[in-house]
């Protein structure tokens, strides 16, 4: 199972961009292949997953996967999982789930319903994220949670079995931490039943509908009927993987903001949990058509988005809108000091536990390419639009940080070196192709 290291330079130079245009289909979901990838290793016989994302964080969960049991052939479209028929079976070792947040959260899930203990670590980065959040509903429900890291952060050990079901309250609005408690759930004797504060992501939902787990939806009441200590018992289902809005959004963002480009992204997921970013830009004055496939082949809507080039002006994001929005807030910061006026970033300190602080992160690189904004708590004020000049900046090795001052790199007078953008493989793989298939000059790669 290779990682795909083709198009993974260290450090790069972005050079002004006139125009972006032309036609692109960006690699799977990310959130939907982890999910995919869990429920196939489950599954009773083999999975075709067409359109999976052969990233470094969805493979280092498909290793884990493999590690408990299941089998899965990557090297070519679609890759194909053999399921294990409804139990994981004790790892050798630790189950390494390098950077992923969300591999790590929703397999702790699926792992307190088994009858065997299991540690889980990661990079540096991801052992610095929070993990007391999915340590409550698992223990609850009647898991051992250790948290061996400092702070309440991985690694953690998972001694799990004889689940019962909870009713569990979110106390903060995480898909990572709803899905976590619904995955335990397969495994609990009675009902679990999470109660969101807002909407968020409905990826794991959909699947399980999809897969004929008991589950209903009330608002935001979702309530699932466990399957007890044997687990589920599913037949083996194909699935196919949208492209994720995600990465979509990136070049969106540029586009809406150049005047003159004109962009489309094809077979992207339009989940409307994933989104909102289409909304900010909306509000902002960009000009975009959507236009829906036919959701007869997949569990996610789908569609093409066209973006046109244009002027934009300021806008606020804040309250429920940022759950759906979250991963991409710093493309909103970006969009921000292009726009006329002041952006305002509100109620999204979740970012400050991300894979970097995504606040502290995108508020000093702004400044050093001559962006006027003031760093909050829980956000950002920026004043658009902003004087640019070029310089160097740092992705703190954060994919999304990294993507991001890509896109504000295109609109810099002189040219921006981004430094440390190699972890944008655990998410992205191609981002650098398909950069220049559609106008960014990238002048130079240096790899290690």
């Amino acid at each position: 199972m290779r990682e795909q290291q083709r198009d993974t330079p260290q450090d790069v130079l972005v050079r002004s961009a006139e125009r972006l245009a032309g036609v692109l289909r960006v690699p799977g979901d990310k959130s939907i292949s982890h999910r995919v990838a869990m429920l196939a290793a489950l599954s009773s016989g083999e999975v075709a997953v067409h359109g999976f994302l052969r990233s470094e964080d969805c493979l280092n969960t498909l290793r884990a996967a493999v590690a408990l049991g299941a089998r899965a052939e990557t090297e070519r479209e679609p890759v194909v999982i053999s399921g294990t028929g409804g139990r994981f079976r004790a790892p050798a070792g630790v189950l390494d789930l390098g950077n992923s947040g969300t591999g790590m959260r929703l397999l702790s899930g699926l792992l307190a319903g088994q009858e065997f203990a299991c540690e889980l670590t990661g990079d540096a980065s991801l052992r610095s994220r929070p993990m007391q959040r999915i340590r409550e509903p698992l223990e609850r429900m009647g898991a051992q949670v250790a948290l061996l890291g400092e702070g309440g952060c991985a690694p953690l050990r998972i001694a799990g079995g004889a689940l019962h079901g909870i009713e569990y309250p979110l106390p903060v609005a995480s898909a990572q931490v709803k899905s976590c408690t619904l995955l335990a759930g397969l495994f609990a004797e009675g009902r679990t039943v999470v109660i969101e504060p807002k909407p968020t992501r409905d990826h794991t939902e959909r699947l399980l509908l999809a897969l004929g787990v008991p589950l209903r939806i009330d608002g935001l009441r979702i309530e699932l009927d466990g399957y007890g200590p044997d687990g589920p018992d599913w037949a083996a289902r194909d699935w196919r993987v949208p492209g994720d809005f995600s990465s979509a959004a990136f070049w969106l963002t540029a586009a809406a903001a150049r005047p003159g480009s004109d962009l489309t992204v094809e077979r992207v997921g339009l989940n409307p949990r994933r989104t909102a970013l289409l909304d900010v830009l909306r509000r902002m004055g960009a000009q975009l058509e959507v236009r829906r496939e036919p959701e007869s082949e997949t569990v996610e809507p789908a569609g093409a988005v066209r973006m046109r080039g244009g002027a934009l002006r300021a806008t606020e994001i804040g309250g429920a809108e940022i759950p759906n929005l979250i991963d991409e807030i710093p493309l909103v910061a970006v969009a921000g000091a292009l726009a006329e006026g002041r952006t305002v970033i509100r109620d999204a300190a979740e970012l400050r536990v991300k894979e970097s602080d995504r606040i502290a992160s995108m508020a000093s690189n702004l400044a050093r390419l001559g962006v006027r904004l003031e760093e909050r708590a829980d956000g950002m004020v920026i004043e658009g639009p902003a004087k640019l000049t070029g310089g160097v900046v740092e992705s703190f090795g954060d994919h999304r940080i990294a993507m991001a001052l890509t896109v504000l790199a295109c609109f810099c007078p002189a040219p921006v070196e981004v430094r440390d953008v190699g972890c944008v493989a655990t998410s992205y793989p191609g981002f650098w192709s398909d950069a220049g298939k559609i106008g960014v000059k990238i002048d130079r790669c240096r790899s290690d």
